[in-house]
């Protein structure tokens, strides 16, 4: 559906959260004394948080009906039985182990299968699915498609390229590849959704060589909407049929359900491998929790079990993604470049490209995050080289990300429109004094997940002459 005006809200508001906008000198001492680095920050002191979309959902009233329906016994509870009929019901898969996130699941599952050396394909890694995979010994190795790096707005930019993918396994050898993984959407190039035939193209390499094929899934709904709206054949499919065809496509699942689960915490595995998921579930017990409820909340558990319903709703899903593109063409209209088309669950800023003067091993995408801040007491994050950058282990070398990225993702029903309109205005300034910005230098680091407690220091701003 396209809008002349900004899509409406496709629910009422039945309870309210106060926020506050700090003056511009309270909000630099606050940053100044984060270190620049705005995950540091008192969410009390933020204004709209852009942060992440992980776990800030808007629960809504049917979910907190079913909290008070939470049975905390400690095994077998019917709270996990509704949930796990619940995720057999979307998902298609035998055995279901629930996690408290996804990350969760995700160290489970790394230190199940992987030894060290083994490679780990996907579309794109996102930040915490390498950082499980590295920590484990394991490679990670990123596939995207060649129109990932375009800058023309293609459907389907978050596909894997399985040119590639069958070369790289006939190069390696399928035994050192335990697992084959598909972001969906994929995150870290911009949100952006997978087709229906590649995800079928993969599943089909994955059988040739008998490598298990898994999919992070924490956004499906998301990109099984984008499959419903873009690619032939699916247009008339209800979004939970095309999520039924696009797993059975797959062994196994990992998912955040704290995304399109549409609850504040929750994660699980769903596999149909009896052996490893009897592997998975030893190491569960020993780091999470019990195999019903896996360092989850009964309660936990009810509101998941309904918020995976949920977010299968045309409407919601619809209304959505209408208000993410709504909020690209704010930061457009401003004069931000943004990654295009608008992906699932945020916008994403090309910092490189509208901070040219900034260097990548100045950061400037965190620049332009900073700036945020400063102009509106804005929350984002970025996704450059502080994020993905790094020393070379074995040459030494800098590496740098590819992008230089902001990414400013929408919590789900959370903001309103006038929201939106809020940060066009926010952006306008920024871009009024872009020339005026200058990058940052890291003074302290971690060796894994660096972005989250690294400390900064802003470099010395020089306007640029402008001839």
């Amino acid at each position: 559906m396209s809008f002349k005006r900004q899509p409406a809200e496709p629910y009422r508001i039945k309870s309210v959260e106060p926020i506050r906008l700090l003056n511009k000198k309270t909000r630099e001492e606050k940053i100044k004394n984060a270190k620049y680095n705005l995950f540091q920050l008192d969410a009390q002191d933020i204004y709209i948080d852009l942060l992440t979309d992980s776990g800030t959902t808007a629960m809504s009233a049917r979910q907190w009906g079913a909290l008070m329906m939470g049975d905390e016994s400690y095994a077998g509870a019917t709270s996990f039985r509704k949930f796990e009929t619940v995720v057999k019901d979307i998902f298609k898969k035998k055995f279901v182990i629930p996690t408290h996130q996804g990350r969760s699941a995700e160290n489970i599952f790394f230190s199940t299968v992987l030894k060290k050396g083994d490679y780990v394909p996907n579309n794109t890694h996102f930040d915490t699915t390498r950082a499980n995979t590295v920590h484990k010994g394991g490679i990670a190795v990123d596939l995207p498609c060649p129109e990932a790096e375009s800058e023309e707005a293609f459907d389907f930019k978050g596909n894997m390229d399985v040119l590639r993918l069958d070369e790289f396994i006939h190069e390696h050898g399928s035994d050192n590849i335990p697992v084959v993984i598909m972001t969906v959407t994929n995150n870290s190039v911009g949100g952006q959704p997978v087709s229906m035939k590649n995800i079928m193209e993969v599943s089909s390499i994955c059988k040739a060589h008998s490598i298990p094929f898994f999919m992070d899934c924490a956004r499906f709904a998301e990109n099984c909407y984008f499959i419903k709206r873009r690619e032939s054949g699916y247009t008339d499919k209800p979004i939970k049929e095309i999520a039924a065809e696009m797993f059975s496509l797959c062994d196994g699942v990992l998912m955040s359900a704290k995304k399109d689960g549409m609850v504040n915490i929750g994660g699980f595995i769903a596999l149909n491998d009896e052996k490893l998921y009897r592997k998975l579930t030893e190491l569960l017990i020993i780091v999470e929790g019990f195999q019903t409820y896996g360092g989850l909340a009964g309660r936990d558990l009810e509101a998941l079990s309904v918020g995976l319903q949920e977010v299968l709703e045309f409407d919601y899903l619809d209304f959505r993604i209408e208000q993410v593109r709504y909020f690209g063409e704010k930061m457009t209209e401003a004069g931000l470049p943004i990654i295009s088309p608008t992906g699932g669950h945020a916008v994403f800023l090309d910092a490189g490209k509208f901070l040219p003067h900034i260097p990548a091993d100045q950061f400037p995408a965190q620049a332009l995050a900073v700036a945020f801040y400063l102009e509106g007491g804005v929350r984002a994050v970025e996704i450059g080289s502080l994020m993905f950058g790094g020393t070379d282990p074995v040459t030494g070398e800098k590496i740098t990300a590819k992008k230089e990225l902001v990414r400013m993702a929408l919590p789900r029903r959370v903001y309103t429109n006038s929201h939106i309109d809020y940060l066009g205005e926010v952006a306008q300034r920024i871009v009024a004094n872009k020339d005026w910005m200058a990058g940052f230098k890291i003074s302290r680091q971690a060796e894994f997940l660096r972005h989250f407690t690294v400390e900064l220091e802003q470099l010395k701003s020089e306007k640029i002459e402008i001839s």
